[in-house]
């Protein structure tokens, strides 16, 4: 019987084109090490690699398996630069920090591809990727950015759509205007995550899967991560669970919120006007629809986020009502594939990082942008051990309030917010 995770619904597309994915034994018995990552997604993943490779004796432990959160199960697009506009954080925290941080992501971009090829992991990577707008009053902010881009940030790689050029491009009249990107595009996430997993192997990282963190604790200069069989004692942790980590450690918990978002595969198109360039595809809605074609020309689409506590019983249905939405003629497309999982968002929807107790740093909530950031991060990670944390800090002076309402409250509270966009998405 083909394998099920978990802590995610449905079987995705990912999983039945990867190769399949090396088991890890779970720990038994007690370690002593100098790093201990928990989280083995493309945080945790990539912080081994170059700790190991750094020197450092690292051990990183899963509860489950590698790729059955986000990283493994995500829409797979790239984008540029933080998951707010640069203009929004040169608004807030003015040029020069915006600057630095929109740098910072482009070199995560750069790290990502070239991590990728060096290292012979296939990934599918296809370029390009479009940013449309679905109210007509959008418009003008799309122009005004790609000129931003290219004039202020100096990224000439973003270029204006009108709505006819928009239609062209996507195969559909349903969006106004938009942005075309030719500077980043899309891979297959799971290919990423096994051959990352592989690599952090060979350097020598000690990884465990089926091996969850029950308690972690800071004593005296030393940590200590229990898990079911066994403890592992070490000089410095990462956190790198993001949407998984429950009542593990309460600051983190605070400040990252697990949302469901679903994906939908479609059988091979063949010849047909959707997506006729291969870019990836984001909208403007609030919860945002995001779409692509992938390299055997299925249109991998996902629409529906979920803020409640239940998974929805059909995900083949609700996305395949939001596709006839755009393309009327595939209103009766064959979904092979329906599949969900988790991301951590965080309330302004920018990455959260911080020592959350002594030698303990938790990084996530990348929300929606952590293909690109997470493994990076993984990187700065690594070079704050060796230290190095001024770039780390980059993240870790983000201004991340806790979601309101505590523990109990927080769910219901940001189910009725982000039910209440959903609504103003539609009128």
């Amino acid at each position: 019987m083909p394998y099920q995770s978990p802590i995610s619904p449905g079987r995705s597309w990912y999983e039945d084109t990867a190769e399949p994915r090396p088991e890890y034994k779970a720990l038994d018995g007690d370690l002593r090490c100098e790093v201990v990552v928990v989280g083995g997604g493309f945080t945790g993943l990539s912080a081994a690699v170059h700790l190991a490779r750094a020197g450092s004796n690292v051990v990183l432990i899963d509860a489950h398996r590698f790729g059955d959160g986000a990283s493994g199960r995500n829409g797979g697009q790239l984008g540029t630069g933080q998951r707010a506009w640069a203009e929004e954080l040169e608004s807030e925290y003015g040029f020069s920090r915006a600057k630095a941080l929109f740098d910072l992501a482009e070199e995560a971009k750069a790290h990502l591809l070239e991590f990728a090829a060096v290292n012979k992991i296939e990934i599918d990577y296809m370029p390009g990727q479009m940013s449309v707008a679905h109210k007509q009053r959008y418009v003008d902010d799309y122009k005004a950015h790609a000129e931003i881009m290219a004039n202020r940030f100096g990224y000439p790689h973003i270029s204006f759509m009108d709505a006819r050029e928009t239609a062209e491009r996507l195969g559909s009249a349903r969006y106004f205007g938009g942005t075309r990107d030719t500077g980043t595009g899309h891979i297959h996430p799971l290919k990423l995550v096994i051959g990352t997993a592989k690599v952090a192997a060979q350097a020598g990282a000690q990884l465990f899967e089926q091996t969850p963190a029950t308690a972690i604790a800071s004593v005296g200069g030393k940590v200590r991560v229990t898990t079911p069989k066994g403890t592992i004692s070490a000089e410095k942790c990462l956190i790198g669970v993001n949407a998984h980590g429950g009542t593990l450690e309460p600051i983190s918990a605070a400040h990252i919120m697990p949302i469901g978002s679903f994906i939908g595969a479609t059988v091979p198109l063949g010849a047909s006007n959707v997506l006729p360039g291969g870019e990836a595809v984001d909208d403007s809605r609030f919860v945002v629809r995001y779409f692509r074609k992938s390299t055997d020309g299925r249109l991998l689409f996902g629409g529906r986020e979920i803020y409640a506590v239940n998974d929805p019983k059909d995900i083949h249905v609700h996305i395949r009502r939001q596709i006839a939405e755009l393309y009327p003629d595939l209103r009766d497309v064959e979904i092979t594939h329906g599949w969900g999982g988790y991301v951590g968002i965080t309330m302004p929807r920018k990455p959260f990082v911080r020592e959350v107790m002594p030698n303990v740093i938790s990084v996530g909530g990348y929300s929606g942008h952590g293909v690109m950031l997470s493994n990076f991060f993984g990187k700065l990670y690594a070079e704050t051990v060796a230290g190095n944390r001024d770039r780390l800090r980059l993240i870790e002076d983000l201004n991340i309030p806790a979601f309101p309402g505590g523990r109990r409250l927080r769910a219901p509270l940001l189910f009725l917010a982000l039910n209440w966009y959903a609504l103003r998405d539609r009128i």
